[in-house]
């Protein structure tokens, strides 16, 4: 699929609820980690922290924090014990974070809001955006690449889907009877979840609405490299993208940017 359509998604929307939002990230917290989604590119991953000699992720746009103790687990168990995570989002969520906190050594996160594209200069690391950069528009995406090669911090993009129509049909069937399945099983317990989903099933249906949006926002290999040329015009970072198969099927699309020269 190559077309890309700028359509809106409710959890983007300033006056959307809180709990409501709350209850679809934590959904897709528990669907992206159970499914091990983001494994296939820590190899990526691992060869661009080495690069940088950099063992810090800053991971932005972080959400519930989706798939983020697996891939740095996967981090320090091949060749990078030191490897660590902290989680930042325009809209924290500590609770969540606490959680993943307490059971994952290495990861920490940041509870006041950070804007992807105006890092804070104390907030150093390579950084990532798991699920997250395509809610940005075109000039939005451009300034998180722009920011980071300001900055000089390698940057990776990672969308945990290849963007096929067959990825719309999953998320208009699949996804959401697995969620009413699931949802009982999804820490920290609140009783809003439970609410929202089966007595006022508003989780449900924007998780629906919202997924397959997703899709057809996100941004191709080619549409990635041309916004990171043109965030970086004069080349000072190495840019690849493509996109990495996980062994049962899925994919993922993915843009990695490392400075050329790492001294500052």
């Amino acid at each position: 699929m190559k077309v890309r359509l700028q359509l809106f998604e409710f959890e983007d929307l300033p006056w959307f609820p809180r709990v409501i939002r709350a209850g679809m990230m934590d959904y897709l917290r528990f669907m992206i980690s159970a499914l091990g989604t983001y494994q296939p590119i820590v190899p990526l991953l691992r060869a661009a922290l080495q690069q940088t000699k950099q063992p810090q992720i800053l991971e932005l746009g972080a959400g519930a924090g989706g798939g983020t103790e697996g891939v740095l687990r996967s981090l320090q168990n091949v060749g990078l014990p030191q490897a660590r995570i902290c989680l930042t989002d325009l809209y924290p969520q500590p609770a969540a974070w606490q959680l993943l906190a307490t059971r994952t050594l290495g990861l920490s996160f940041e509870p006041t809001a950070v804007d992807a594209t105006a890092v804070p200069a104390g907030l150093g690391g390579f950084r990532t955006v798991f699920s997250a950069f395509h809610h940005f528009p075109p000039p939005m995406a451009e300034a998180i690449l722009a920011d980071a090669v300001r900055q000089r911090a390698g940057i990776g993009v990672f969308e945990g889907a290849g963007k096929h129509w067959a990825e719309i049909g999953l998320a208009l069937t699949v996804l959401p009877v697995a969620q009413l399945l699931i949802t009982p099983f999804i820490r920290p317990f609140r009783w809003s979840r439970l609410f929202f989903t089966y007595l006022v099933p508003l989780i449900p249906l924007f998780t629906i609405w919202d997924g397959c949006v997703s899709i057809l926002r996100m941004y191709p290999p080619e549409q990635l490299l041309a916004l990171a040329h043109r965030a970086d015009p004069t080349a000072t970072f190495t840019w690849q993208a493509g996109k990495v198969r996980h062994w049962w099927g899925p994919q993922v699309t993915y843009l990695v940017g490392v400075p050329r020269d790492n001294t500052p």
